[in-house]
C-alpha cells in the first residue's frame, strides 16, 4: 500500500508539474554562435514554443568547443524543464574527439525531441577554377595540401569534409571556426577556398555571388534545389546529413518532457513552421523522447564507425 501511495503521489506531482509548466521564462541554450543555421532554426522553434506555452523562451547562444560549452552549461542546470538545449550532430561526435570531458552527454542530457535534418552543401569560392565535384577532386589531387576548407570540430562541416577526403583520397586542409556563421567572412574573401557548409548558410553565400555550389551531401538531391547534384552521384556511397535535436538536463520530470515533446511535434506539423524551416534548408522531423533516444543511440554507433574510417584529426585551428 505504501508503494502504491508513493507511486500515486509521484504521478500526481508529475501531472501538476506538467500542468503548471512553464511557470517562468525558459532558458533555451543554443550550443553554437548567433547567425548560423542552428541559431536561426532555434529561434523559429523557440518563438512558437513561447506562443504555445505563454512564457518567453530566451535564446542563450553558448558557442565554442564544438558545442561542448553549451552542453556542459545545460548538463549542470536544474532539471526542471526551464533549461533546454539545442544540439547538432556534434553532440554524438565530441566523445570520440575529446578526452576527459567534464560531463557525459549521453548520461547527463536527456532527449526531448528530434527537430530537423539539415543537409550540407559543397561550395567553392569563385577563384577556384572548378564547376563540378570531379573537377574539384582533380584539382585537389594536383595541389595536395594547398586547398583549405572551412570546418568546425565535431560538426557536420568537419565530418563531411573528412569523409570526402577519406573517400576520394584528396588532401585538403581543415581551417576550424567556432561555427558556420563565423566562417562566412573568410569564405567570401577566398581566404578559405571551400566548405561543406550547412545548406542555408552555404546557399546564402552563393546568392552573394562570390561562391558557387557544386553538390549536396545528402544521399539524394534536395527538393529545394533539385538541379544541384548529390556528391554520391560522383562518389558512390557518400552521405553525411546533419540534424538538430532538443535536450533537457537528465532528471527533468517526464510529464514536462512529454509536454514539451508534444508541443514541438505539433509545431513541426504546421505548414507555417515547415515552410520557414525548409527555407533554412531544414526538413521538419519531430517525434517522441523515446524515438529521439533510439535515434541518438544509432547516431552514436554510426559516428563510431565513421570516425574509425576517416581516422583523422583537424589540421589547424581558427
Amino acid at each position: 500500500m505504501a508503494a502504491v501511495a508513493i507511486t500515486a503521489i509521484g504521478l500526481l506531482y508529475g501531472a501538476v508539474a506538467a500542468g503548471a509548466y512553464p511557470d517562468k521564462p525558459v532558458r533555451f541554450v543554443v550550443a553554437y554562435p548567433p547567425g548560423g543555421s542552428a541559431d536561426l532554426i532555434a529561434r523559429v522553434i523557440g518563438q512558437r514554443l513561447a506562443d504555445a506555452l505563454q512564457q518567453p523562451f530566451v535564446i542563450d547562444n553558448r558557442g565554442g568547443a564544438g558545442g561542448m560549452i553549451g552542453e556542459e552549461l545545460a548538463a549542470r542546470s536544474a532539471p526542471d524543464g526551464h533549461t533546454l538545449l539545442l544540439v547538432s550532430i556534434s553532440h554524438v561526435v565530441n566523445p570520440y574527439l575529446q578526452a576527459g570531458m567534464s560531463y557525459d552527454p549521453m548520461r547527463d542530457l536527456a532527449p526531448v525531441s528530434l527537430l530537423v535534418s539539415v543537409p550540407n552543401v559543397l561550395v567553392v569560392h569563385n577563384s577556384v577554377p572548378v564547376k563540378s565535384v570531379p573537377e574539384l577532386i582533380t584539382l585537389a589531387k594536383s595541389k595536395p595540401g594547398q586547398l583549405n576548407y572551412a570546418s568546425s570540430v565535431g560538426t557536420s562541416l568537419h565530418l563531411a569534409g573528412e569523409l570526402f577526403k577519406a573517400m576520394t583520397g584528396v588532401n585538403i586542409v581543415a581551417v576550424n571556426f567556432k561555427g558556420g556563421g563565423l566562417a562566412a567572412a573568410d569564405l567570401q574573401t577566398g581566404r578559405v577556398q571551400l566548405s561543406f557548409s550547412v545548406f542555408q548558410t552555404g546557399m546564402a553565400l552563393v546568392k552573394s555571388g562570390r561562391l558557387h555550389a557544386l553538390a549536396i551531401t545528402s544521399a539524394k538531391r534536395s527538393q529545394l534545389l533539385p538541379e544541384l547534384p548529390a556528391i554520391a552521384e560522383f562518389v558512390p556511397g557518400y552521405e553525411l546529413t546533419g540534424w538538430l535535436g532538443l535536450l533537457a538536463p537528465t532528471g527533468a520530470p517526464s510529464a514536462v518532457v512529454n509536454k514539451l515533446s508534444g508541443e514541438v511535434s505539433a509545431i513541426l506539423r504546421t505548414p507555417d513552421a515547415q515552410a520557414r524551416l525548409l527555407a533554412l534548408g531544414a526538413d521538419a522531423l519531430g517525434g517522441t523522447p523515446e524515438q529521439f533516444a533510439a535515434f541518438r543511440k544509432n547516431e552514436f554507433a554510426k559516428i563510431a564507425k565513421l570516425m574509425s574510417r576517416i581516422n583523422s584529426k583537424p589540421e589547424s585551428k581558427k
